[in-house]
């Protein structure tokens, strides 16, 4: 994977430009390309051969510089997902962290991801299973996978050759793409993952991970006594992170007025060995008994999918598109350079 995160900047590389205010621009450097803004311009040459963390001055006109300076650094992942082109909602750097270290994500993992989205997901994925390893992602909209294509081939410089990503339902697709046996983590951020658990656990390797990614209690409930009923995983865990940032300013230290609560549940479960037995939970007062008429009741079939409109997809897939094609080509002008 070819993304540049160390070195000078050159042509062709994402630059993230902060003002004293902290409102932030990104912008991709073209020679001779200016960066403007209402109190002025910023010349893509100033930045251009400088080092990572450099502060950079406006000019106003005919040469006069402004009084706005701006610091140039590269973006993290987590700045690139925040602000990179979305078809769908994406996973938040928060439960994106979680899911690697719920799942235990390693260097040479064979990963299967379902769906796809914007493509957030998929990007740490890839960085966690480095080059040596394998996703498998599975997406069932066409204009998702493009924008993901696009958001990825942005960030990465090159459309990974260890990526790939099959249309069609999940529990269709993945006995055809995936050896059984052969997942060694199994990630699902769908509406229903509990209808993809036979292949799901078709395709895990004993002691693989499934890590499921749910919005609402009751996708949560309904996952959890699926996984629960197959009797081929570990008692299923359940969590949620929320981040708090705190404002420290001197003797004014105090939670910031607003956090990033909930955007979603983990629940995360591990394949048994074949002919292993799981054991019997220890049960308390609460209510543990239900009947499939309680669980409609609970989780009616109509959970209520937003949709994406046909043209806002087409137009934000074009817009990843072209970032990708943009920084591939940078990518190959700098390898001509090279040689």
């Amino acid at each position: 994977m070819t993304a540049r995160m160390s070195g000078p900047f050159l042509v062709g590389d994402r630059v993230q430009l902060t003002d004293a205010k902290g409102r932030m621009n990104t912008i991709t450097l073209v020679e001779g390309g200016e960066f403007h803004t209402h109190r002025g311009y910023v010349r893509h040459d100033q930045i251009i051969g400088r080092p990572d963390g450099s502060v950079v001055t406006g000019t106003v006109a005919a040469g006069v510089p402004s009084d706005v300076q701006y610091l140039a650094l590269r973006p993290l992942l987590t700045d690139f997902v925040m602000s990179m082109p979305r078809g769908a909602a994406i996973v938040y750097p928060k439960d994106a962290a979680r899911i690697l270290a719920s799942a235990d994500i390693f260097p040479g993992a064979r990963v299967v991801e379902a769906g796809v989205g914007s493509g957030a997901l998929s990007l740490w994925l890839l960085r966690a299973i480095g080059p040596t390893g394998r996703l498998f992602s599975f997406e069932r909209r066409e204009e998702f996978s493009a924008v993901a294509r696009g958001n990825v081939g942005a960030f990465l410089g090159e459309d990974p050759a260890n990526w790939t990503v099959t249309i069609g339902d999940l529990a269709d697709a993945l006995p055809g793409t995936v050896e059984d046996g052969t997942a060694d983590r199994v990630v699902l951020d769908m509406l229903a993952p509990w209808e993809c658990l036979p292949a799901v656990s078709a395709a895990l390797a004993p002691g693989g991970v499934l890590v499921c990614y749910v919005a609402t209690v009751t996708q949560l409930s309904r996952v959890a006594e699926a996984i629960r009923g197959t009797g081929l995983f570990t008692d299923p865990v359940s969590e949620e992170s929320m981040v708090r940032g705190w404002h420290v300013d001197g003797l004014a230290v105090r939670p910031d007025h607003r956090m990033v609560g909930h955007t979603g549940f983990l629940i995360t479960a591990r394949r048994l060995a074949p002919g292993a037995v799981p054991f019997e939970r220890a049960r308390r007062g609460s209510k543990t008994e239900f009947s499939d008429e309680d669980v409609e009741l609970w989780t009616p079939g109509a959970l209520g999918e937003r949709s994406t409109s046909a043209k806002r997809l087409r137009k934000t897939g074009r817009h990843a598109t072209a970032a990708a094609e943009a920084a591939q080509r940078a990518a190959q002008e700098r390898a001509a350079d090279a040689d």
